[in-house]
């Protein structure tokens, strides 16, 4: 494991483009698998779980030519074998999930390891996958593992999701493309990276119809053809590296800044005093003279930030405000909706001095603006959790050590070195 040292009170000044969406990235990867013509996807990561699901798919006969320099790769899918023999489909990689649509649909038949996924955020489940692939004709039985047989021609179906679910939309949306029919998901997922997918199967001659809304109507082609397609800026990258800018009361233009995913995010960061300006889709923010949490009108209640499914505020990026509350003088709340473990975390801020209080595993009162001072903190197994610890650290003047900080690795390429070239004086060690 890897940690990072940060001598922090640095202020950050530059213009930066950020890496490309991983939750974008890792999608679309699977469902080139739906057609044997060559794909072309510019803007794709470098990162650890991208790097997995290539050599997963280069396994089974993708030919794939990933030129890392001009973050483009090339994917040639008209080899892939037909099964996977006697082993069962491995799931070693969260990400690997999204691949149960796309070769369910080549493969007609498909055995899975039953592996409860989780994380430190909570328990990830197969069912509401194996729920979807069912609506559309898929065969399930159960016997040590999991089999799933799917008809010569998936059928359309019709499903209410329980939650947004992000990887089940996806998962829904790949498999309806080639269903016989026209299929509907009510309580669809739509954060960006869903919507970067269907505008991806919608350039392989998928018809997709509600991108961007919590119904999705997908009515089924009998073929997917090739396509070229540039994935968008990662919006969790972006935050991160405005919040940075308002924190050290420095400078800094974010370029391809994806304007059209940040009003809300944008207005969450009025609350803070901060104010994000453009410059057509270059994000800016500048000379923050102070970080001061915004009373509300209504006088009897704190402040809040609440996160839950897009297009509310993103549960992801709630460590990054998390971390812009603890520089900004007043009391906030945060509240999150969805994981039943994403803020236990916040006990390591405390040992930088920050004075937070949990009132129940979904949220937490600030106490922001308290004098802080550097420290050793463990990073949890969450990535903008890590992000966030380091952020705080770069704020404060002296040595900080995170230790175990290898999840920002999972989302972030370059990054440790894009701050460096801001200014920050950071490094890894290990």
């Amino acid at each position: 494991m890897s940690n990072l040292i940060v001598k922090g009170g640095n202020t950050l000044n530059g213009e930066i483009t950020p890496a490309g969406n991983k939750n974008s990235a890792l999608p679309i990867l699977c469902a080139s698998l739906l057609t044997n013509e060559e794909v072309i996807i510019h803007n794709l990561p470098d990162l650890t779980d991208v790097c997995k699901l290539v050599e997963l798919m280069e396994s089974i006969g993708s030919k794939i030519e990933w030129n890392k320099e001009t973050k483009t790769i090339k994917i040639d899918n008209s080899k892939v074998r037909k099964s996977f023999g006697k082993e069962a489909f491995p799931l070693g990689m969260r990400g690997s999930i999204l691949l149960f649509g796309p070769l369910v649909t080549r493969m007609r038949e498909l055995e899975i390891l039953p592996n409860i996924g989780g994380c430190a955020l909570g328990i990830r489940e197969l069912d509401p996958h194996l729920q979807v692939l069912q609506e559309l004709g898929v065969k399930i039985k159960t016997n040590g593992t999991i089999h799933l047989k799917a008809p010569s021609k998936l059928k359309a179906g019709t499903l209410w999701q329980d939650y947004m679910s992000v990887t089940t939309t996806e998962n829904f949306v790949m498999a309806a493309s080639l269903a016989d029919g026209k299929s509907v998901m009510v309580n669809s997922a739509s954060e960006p990276h869903v919507q970067d997918l269907c505008n991806f199967l919608i350039k392989m001659g998928a018809k997709i119809d509600g991108v961007g809304t919590s119904t999705l109507t997908v009515t089924g082609v009998d073929k997917l053809h090739g396509a070229e397609f540039t994935i968008s800026s990662d919006h969790h990258e972006i935050t991160t590296l405005l919040a940075l800018g308002a924190m050290t009361g420095g400078n800094i233009r974010v370029n391809k800044s994806e304007p059209q995913f940040f009003p809300l995010i944008n207005n969450t960061f009025k609350k803070f005093g901060v104010d994000i300006t453009y410059d057509k889709d270059t994000a800016v923010v500048k000379d923050t003279k102070s970080l001061k949490i915004v009373e509300p009108y209504t006088k009897n209640m704190l402040p809040k930030v609440e996160a839950a499914p897009w297009p509310y505020f993103p549960t992801d990026l709630m460590p990054l405000m998390i971390a812009l509350a603890v520089k900004s003088k007043g009391n906030i709340m945060f509240w999150n909706k969805l994981f039943e473990g994403g803020l236990f975390w916040t006990n390591e801020l405390t040992k930088f001095g920050a004075q937070i209080f949990m009132s129940d595993p979904h949220r937490i009162i600030v106490f922001g603006g308290k004098k802080l001072h550097p420290a050793e903190v463990d990073a949890p197994n969450i990535i903008r959790a890590t992000v966030a610890l380091m952020m705080v650290a770069l704020t404060i003047k002296g040595e900080s050590k995170i230790n175990n900080a290898d999840s920002i690795k999972r989302a972030h390429p370059y990054f440790i070195e894009n701050l460096q070239k801001l200014g920050a004086d950071i490094r890894w060690e290990g």
